[in-house]
């Protein structure tokens, strides 16, 4: 006995093998990016500069007047909170002395995403 498959189940049977495998890998994969990135602006002396303020694991010659980035997903399980404080500390403390960095534009709503992505792994 030959089995048919009729071309809208053909295309539904691709479908769900496609999103079963390759879309969990091209999110992973752009999730991957997406930290590299913000290590990259992170590190950046005309862009985040963090480890000028913040100790963090892998960190040349860090700075002590921000607190060590370690445990982010413990002090921010809400990562929106988490990008707004790199967005903008003062809105939360006025007094702060991390620079604004989305506010004042030394950052692009793209590279705070990055940043944040990448300091929730930390």
């Amino acid at each position: 006995m030959e089995l048919q498959v009729k071309p809208l189940a053909m295309a539904v049977m691709v479908m769900s093998a496609i999103s079963t495998f390759a879309i969990p890998h091209a999110v992973a994969d752009n999730h991957g990016a997406m930290v590299k990135k913000g290590k990259e602006v992170a590190e950046d002396r005309r862009k985040g500069n963090c480890f000028t303020c913040h100790q963090y694991a892998g960190a040349v010659l860090p700075g002590n007047i921000g607190p060590p980035l370690v445990a982010m997903k413990a002090r921010f399980p809400d990562k929106a909170k988490l990008r707004a404080q790199i967005y903008d500390a003062t809105a939360n403390n006025p007094n702060s002395s991390m620079p604004p960095f989305g506010k004042y534009g030394a950052l692009t709503d793209e590279e705070v995403d990055a940043v944040t992505e990448w300091v929730y792994t930390l």
